[in-house]
């Protein structure tokens, strides 16, 4: 699997996440549970509110419910072991591959670790504010809520800005501006160098 993060934008009321399991189970009971269709039974349901983060360590079970709209930062990687379905078919009306051996073997069989929460406090500056959503040695995340704010993407690090409210502009030397608002996002190459970003917005911002 790969660690990622989950930051709640928006959702209905009452919805929810599978987020790890209600309690310890054991290898054979997992295997059995996804082979007879009661895996449900066992896997803890998360209601979500907007604002929400969820932390997932490489080897949480997972699975976003309906009526969730969220932004997703996770490790650069390919690896995604589907271990339940929900019955449906793939485009030759088959139904899709599961990897049940892999996920026997890799996936945590425990409840979460974490809380549905930032890791870090809310911090004013002068002209944004920022909370520290996630920070591990794939990636680090801030929620930022921006008037003006003077940024800087050295060589060492992209930096991504998904914008969830409002709307903005980023400024770098030699560079045109770039308009953004609410549901764009931004991709600021490594080496860029200084820019700023103004306006009214808050975005998810990530480097690594």
């Amino acid at each position: 699997g790969k660690t990622e993060m989950w930051y709640i934008i928006d959702c209905k009321p009452e919805a929810f996440l599978y987020y790890g399991f209600k309690h310890k189970i054991s290898k054979g009971e997992f295997k059995e549970r996804i082979e007879n269709g009661t895996l449900l039974e066992v896997l803890n349901k998360a209601y979500v509110h907007k604002g929400d983060v969820f932390f997932i360590d490489s080897g949480t079970l997972h699975a976003i419910g309906e009526g969730i709209l969220l932004a997703e930062i996770q490790q650069n990687s390919n690896i995604t072991y589907r271990i339940y379905d929900y019955g449906r078919l793939g485009k030759d009306g088959k139904p899709r591959e599961l990897h049940i051996a892999n996920a026997v073997d890799v996936t945590r069989l425990a409840p979460p670790e974490r809380q549905s929460s930032p890791q870090g406090p809310a911090e004013t500056f002068p002209g944004y504010s920022r909370t520290l959503l996630a920070s591990c040695e794939y990636f680090t995340v801030y929620d930022m809520k921006i008037n003006e704010a003077e940024m800087n993407a050295g060589e060492n690090s992209f930096n991504s800005i998904i914008c969830i409210n409002g709307k903005g502009s980023l400024h770098g030397a030699g560079a045109e501006a770039i308009e953004f608002e609410k549901g764009g996002s931004v991709f600021v190459p490594a080496s860029f160098g200084p820019y700023t970003i103004s306006g009214n917005c808050e975005i998810i911002f990530t480097y690594v």
